[in-house]
């Protein structure tokens, strides 16, 4: 199979996306102290470019989280690989992700978050496919809502390729026939 990839946001408009979310969370956080909480590994991106924009005081930390079963789909059973380094007990927690599909994942996230007694938890997305919503998910900040497409580019990958593109682009899959 080969793959084309079209672009869906450019990179102009996904920095200017981040740079009015980083305007309206420092807005809201004003003089408090914020700790963002990276999803790793597609967030690493989409974290980096909204901290550098953020005008209050940030710490950051990185969980990894997996959700997995026999389907290429989301089965809801989901495993932290790797959990927080630091205790957010009465901190202004912001989830950073890349992505929202079924909320599965992140619905559960954000209770076992919640459970660790933060000040404020709160769910910042730069895409969010909300046709593919399961689970009640409330998203505080959204970069773009997008159809129910496959995207890749900055820090979505298909089998670890394409992270690094500095814009969202579809993939697309064609058959090649010899």
């Amino acid at each position: 199979m080969r793959e084309t990839i079209h672009v869906l946001l450019s990179e102009e408009e996904v920095n200017q996306r981040i740079a009015q979310m980083a305007a309206e969370i420092s807005k809201d956080f004003e003089g408090q102290q914020t700790h963002l909480v990276c999803i790793l590994k597609g967030s690493i991106f989409f974290t980096c470019e909204l901290a550098k924009r953020l005008t209050i005081p940030v710490s950051i930390d990185f969980m990894s989280v997996s959700s997995y079963g026999m389907d290429a789909k989301s089965s809801g059973v989901v495993k932290v690989n790797k959990d927080l380094d630091e205790d957010i007990e009465g901190l202004n927690v912001l989830v950073v992700e890349d992505i929202i599909d079924s909320g599965r994942t992140l619905h559960y996230l954000l209770r076992y978050l919640k459970s660790k007694n933060p000040k404020s938890l709160k769910l910042c997305a730069l895409l969010d496919k909300p046709e593919q919503r399961v689970a009640d998910v409330a998203v505080d900040y959204t970069g773009f809502c997008i159809p129910d497409k496959f995207v890749v580019g900055y820090g979505l990958d298909y089998a670890q390729r394409y992270r690094n593109l500095p814009y969202i682009g579809v993939i697309e899959f064609d058959e090649c026939k010899e």
